[in-house]
C-alpha cells in the first residue's frame, strides 16, 4: 500500500506537467495562441522541461522535421527512472524532477484538445510546484539558450551529462513572434541587395584607385579627402566606387563607424601638434610686434582692391584686349649705287609706323584681330636705289609712297575645328606668316623685331601669297606640321579680272618637321598668279618694272609662278642658332606684249635665292639678339626668251643687327644692310644702308 501511495504521489507531478506540455503544444499548432503562450512564458523567464518540450513540438509543427529522441520514450522508462531517482536523495529527486516529464508529451497526445481548450484563457506555464523555495528558479531550470540567441550558436552541451539530460537541454528552434522575423527578413534583404554583382568593399588608399570616379565629377574633392586623408572610404574589389547607387543602412553603418574611428585616431595620434597655450601667446606677441607692417599691408591691399574694381567697372572690353607697336625709324644711305649706275641719294630719313591690335575671343580659343595701321616712312627702292634688293621691312614697301593715313591693315578670325586643326579666315591684308611657320626664329619679327630688311625677315616665295582668303594648320602629333592657304589679292573687287578667283592669288602648301624644341624643318610650294616677291633684281620682279627696262607701258604682264622652298633652323645651344633656306621659283610670262619701244614675248624665268643665318640670342644681356644674314636675294638665273631680262652677274646681301632690350616695352636696334652689287650688277659700286630702329609695344 505504502508503495502504491509512493508510486502515485511521484507520477501525479509528472501528468500535471504532462496536461502542461500538452496544453502548450495545441496552442503551438495556431499561431495566435503561440505568440501569446510564448510572450507569457519570456515574460515569466520560465524554461525547463515543459518549456523544451514546447519548443521540440513547435519546431516538428512547423518544419516537418523528425521528432526529437526525448518523444520516443515510453511511460515505462518514466516509471524506471521515477524508481531510481526515488531511491536516491530526495534533494537530487527534486532537483531532476523536470529531467524525465519530457517523453510524456508523446503519451498525453489523445488529450491534447481538451487540455488546450481549458488552458487557452489561462496563464499557459507556471513554475512547477515542487522546485525548490531555497534555490532560485534560474539554477535550479536546467540552461537552456536564451530565446534571442542566433540558431547558429546554441549553448554547449557538457561533456558529463547523462542520456536525458543531453536530450533534454538539446538546442531547439525557438519561435519568434512574425514582427520581430518580418524585421530580420528586411534587415536580411537589404544586407544582400544586389549581391550578385557586388562583392565586399576594400579600403583603397589614393582616389586614384577607384576607376569610375573623375575629376570631373562634382564629389570629387569630398571623396578624395575622406580617401587620402581620412582613409574612410572602401571601394569594391573590382576597383569600382558605385558612387551612383543607392546605400545599405548597413553599407552607411560601417562607412560612418570607418570614418569616426579614423577621426578618433587622428585627434588622439595628432594631439603632439596641436597649438599650445604658448604658442598662441607666440602668435599674439608677433600680431602686437608687426602690427605696423599688418595695417600697412591691409592699407595697401585695401587699394589695390578699391584699383581693381575702378578697372572692372570701366573696363574697355570683357572680350577685347588692346594691344600695339610704335616703331621710329632713322634711315640712310652711306654710300653706294643705285640700280641705274648713278650715285644713290644719301639723304636721311625719320619715320614711323604705328599698329593697334584689337584681339578679341568670343570662346577664350578663338582670336578676331583687327588692326589699324599708320604708315609715313617712304621705301628706299622708290626713290634712292630704283631696286627691291635691300629694301626696309618696316617701311611704306617696294616702290611704294608714304602717307600718314589710318588704313584697316589685317582683319583676321581663327578658330579650332577639332583637337589639332586651327581654321584661318583672312579678310584683309592677310600673310603667310598668320597661318605657317616660316622657320626663322630671331629673324622673322614682321619688321618689328629681328631682321631689318624684306629679305632677311623671311624666304622670299612666302611674299607670293596675300590678301583675302581662308587658310588651315593642322597638326599630326606634336612634331609635323601641315600648313595649306589661298589668299587673293583682289578679292574684294567684283569687276573683270579681279576678284576671288578671277584675280591675282596665291596657294601655298607646307610641311613643318620638328623633332625636337630646338630644331625645325619646312617644305613649302606655292602656286600664283599676279604675284611677286618684292625682294631681289628688277629682273626677278619683271612683270611690274617694265619702265626699269625700256618698256613704255603701263601694262603688266599676266604671270604665273611655281615656287619650291626648303627651310631649316637649329639652334645649337643657348646662346648659338644657326638657320637658313633656298628657294626656287619657275615665273613664266602669260602673254605678249607690243610697246612703242619694244615687244616682250611669252618664256619662262628661273629665279633663286638663298640665305644662312646665325642668331646669338641673350648677348651681353638676357634678352638682347644679334644677327647676321648672308646671302642672295632673288636673281634670274636663265631665261627662255632673248626678250625676258637676265641677271649677269651676282649681288650678296649681307646684313647685321644688335637688338638692344632696354625694358620689356622698348627696344633699340641699330643695324647695317651691305649689297655688293645692287640689282646683281657689278657695275654698281656696293651699297650702304643704315637703320637704327627704336620699337616700343604696349
Amino acid at each position: 500500500m505504502s508503495k502504491f501511495l509512493w508510486k502515485g504521489l511521484l507520477v501525479s507531478p509528472a501528468v500535471l506537467a504532462a496536461s502542461l506540455v500538452v496544453s502548450s503544444t495545441a496552442l503551438a499548432a495556431e499561431k495566435p495562441v503561440e505568440i501569446a503562450t510564448i510572450a507569457q512564458a519570456d515574460q515569466l523567464q520560465l524554461a525547463g522541461a515543459a518549456t523544451e518540450v514546447a519548443k521540440a513540438e513547435t519546431a516538428k509543427a512547423e518544419t516537418g522535421e523528425p521528432a526529437s529522441l526525448a518523444s520516443n520514450l515510453t511511460v515505462e522508462t518514466i516509471e524506471k527512472e521515477s524508481a531510481n531517482l526515488y531511491e536516491g536523495f530526495p534533494s537530487d529527486r527534486f532537483a531532476n524532477a523536470n529531467e524525465p516529464i519530457a517523453p510524456v508529451a508523446e503519451q498525453a497526445k489523445p488529450q491534447e484538445n481538451a487540455v488546450a481548450g481549458d488552458l487557452s484563457e489561462t496563464q499557459p506555464a507556471v513554475a512547477p510546484a515542487n522546485l525548490s523555495a531555497e534555490q532560485p528558479v534560474a539554477e535550479q531550470i536546467p540552461a537552456v539558450a536564451p530565446a534571442n540567441l542566433s540558431e547558429t550558436q546554441p549553448a554547449a552541451t557538457p561533456t558529463n551529462l547523462s542520456a536525458q539530460e543531453q536530450i533534454s537541454q538539446s538546442p531547439n528552434p525557438s519561435p519568434q513572434p512574425p514582427a520581430q522575423s518580418n524585421v530580420l527578413e528586411q534587415i536580411n534583404e537589404y544586407s544582400k541587395e544586389d549581391s550578385s554583382s557586388q562583392d565586399a568593399a576594400g579600403q583603397v588608399t589614393s582616389v586614384s584607385q577607384l576607376s569610375d570616379v573623375r575629376p570631373t565629377d562634382w564629389a570629387f574633392q569630398a571623396l578624395q579627402s575622406l580617401v587620402e586623408r581620412y582613409g574612410c572610404i572602401a571601394g569594391y574589389p573590382d576597383g569600382t566606387f558605385r558612387g551612383n547607387r543607392a546605400m545599405t543602412r548597413y553599407e552607411f553603418a560601417a562607412g560612418l563607424n570607418a570614418c569616426l574611428d579614423k577621426v578618433s585616431e587622428l585627434i588622439q595620434g595628432g594631439s603632439r601638434n596641436l597649438a599650445t597655450r604658448e604658442d598662441l601667446a607666440s602668435v599674439q606677441r608677433l600680431q602686437e610686434e608687426f602690427a605696423a607692417e599688418l595695417a600697412t599691408l591691409r592699407g595697401r591691399v585695401d587699394a589695390l582692391e578699391a584699383r581693381a574694381s575702378e578697372l572692372e567697372a570701366n573696363q574697355f572690353s570683357t572680350t577685347t584686349k588692346l594691344n600695339g607697336e610704335v616703331i621710329f625709324g632713322l634711315t640712310g644711305i652711306a654710300r653706294g649705287d643705285d640700280a641705274e649706275g648713278n650715285d644713290a641719294d644719301k639723304a636721311t630719313a625719320f619715320g614711323s609706323r604705328v599698329r593697334i591690335n584689337f584681339d578679341t575671343s568670343f570662346s577664350g580659343e578663338d582670336l578676331l584681330r583687327t588692326r589699324l595701321q599708320v604708315l609715313n616712312l617712304g621705301s628706299f627702292s622708290a626713290n634712292n636705289t630704283k631696286t627691291a634688293e635691300g629694301e626696309l621691312r618696316f617701311n611704306a614697301g617696294p616702290f611704294a609712297e608714304a602717307s600718314n593715313t589710318v588704313g584697316l591693315d589685317a582683319l583676321l578670325y581663327q578658330f579650332p575645328l577639332g583637337k589639332s586643326t586651327t581654321v584661318i579666315l583672312e579678310a584683309n591684308a592677310g600673310a603667310a606668316d598668320d597661318f605657317t611657320n616660316t622657320v626663322n626664329p630671331y629673324f622673322d619679327g614682321d619688321g618689328s623685331y629681328g631682321a631689318l630688311s624684306n629679305f632677311g625677315t623671311r624666304n622670299p616665295i612666302y611674299y607670293l601669297t596675300g590678301g583675302s582668303g581662308i587658310a588651315l594648320r593642322h597638326q599630326f602629333g606634336e612634331k609635323l606640321e601641315l600648313s595649306l592657304g589661298y589668299l587673293a589679292g583682289n578679292a574684294a573687287n567684283p569687276t573683270r579680272g579681279n576678284g576671288l578667283f578671277n584675280g591675282s592669288y596665291g596657294g601655298l602648301a607646307q610641311l613643318t618637321f620638328k623633332p625636337n624644341e630646338n630644331m625645325a624643318l619646312g617644305l613649302t610650294y606655292v602656286n600664283s598668279y599676279n604675284f611677286v616677291t618684292g625682294t631681289g633684281s628688277n629682273a626677278s620682279n619683271f612683270p611690274v618694272r617694265l619702265a626699269s627696262f625700256g618698256f613704255d607701258s603701263d601694262s603688266n604682264l599676266p604671270v604665273s609662278s611655281n615656287s619650291y622652298g626648303a627651310q631649316a633652323s637649329w639652334q645649337l645651344n643657348r646662346r648659338f642658332a644657326i638657320g637658313g633656306w633656298a628657294g626656287y621659283t619657275n615665273q613664266r610670262i602669260l602673254s605678249n606684249l607690243a610697246s612703242p619701244t619694244g615687244s616682250v614675248q611669252r618664256g619662262d624665268q628661273k629665279i633663286w635665292n638663298w640665305a644662312v643665318t646665325l642668331a646669338f640670342p641673350d648677348l651681353l644681356k638676357e634678352g638682347n639678339v644679334a644677327g647676321i644674314i648672308v646671302g642672295m636675294e632673288p636673281r634670274v638665273t636663265s631665261s627662255t626668251n632673248r626678250t625676258l631680262p637676265e641677271d649677269k652677274d651676282t649681288s650678296l646681301h649681307v646684313e647685321g643687327f644688335y637688338q638692344f632690350k632696354l625694358s620689356d616695352n622698348i627696344s633699340i636696334t641699330p643695324g647695317l644692310i651691305w649689297l655688293t652689287a645692287p640689282d646683281h650688277n657689278k657695275n654698281n659700286s656696293d651699297l650702304v644702308i643704315g637703320v637704327v630702329r627704336t620699337t616700343f609695344t604696349f
